[in-house]
């Protein structure tokens, strides 16, 4: 299994944006973004949060678009190096992993709503999510990621 490492560059690596809107496309059934949207776009301006971790035994953040960066309250450079069960408080933790264990088995979930926590320690709903598996061309499972419009205060 090839894994993804997070570096620097993938924020507006085009091979990653094409990972993550054509495994989304293949998995849903519908686009991520238009086709007037690119990368930057996607990375800079998109009015929803994505977020992406690898397939460690532990996985990481590889990626996290500035939407998400603002809702989570960190930088790209602590985000990609953050464990990703990490964005839930300890008691979360095992329904988040239910739902990631369903995500590996569905391909993806939709409508997701659950309690997270940004930097700070203010606890938020992610609410209308999709998580989803990021694989390559060849079916090979990359990680995981998630896409959420709306998110509310605790």
């Amino acid at each position: 299994m090839t894994d993804i490492s997070p570096t620097p560059c993938a924020a507006l690596d085009p091979s990653f944006f094409q990972l993550l809107t054509n495994s989304f496309a293949r998995t849903v059934g519908k686009p991520l973004v238009t086709s007037n949207q690119d990368v930057a776009w996607l990375y800079n301006d998109a009015p929803f949060a994505v977020l992406a971790h690898n397939t460690a035994t532990d996985p990481m953040f590889v990626y996290a678009n500035r939407t998400a960066q603002r809702c989570f309250e960190y930088s790209w450079e602590e985000l990609i190096t953050f464990p990703s069960r990490l964005s839930a408080e300890a008691p979360n933790r095992d329904e988040r992993q239910r739902l990631l264990d369903a995500v590996a088995r569905n391909g993806f979930i939709d409508n997701y709503r659950g309690l997270r926590i940004a930097k700070s320690g203010r606890r938020f709903w992610i609410e209308g999510g999709i998580v989803w598996e990021l694989s390559d061309e060849n079916g090979e499972r990359r990680g995981q990621a998630a896409l959420f419009a709306s998110w509310t205060d605790v």
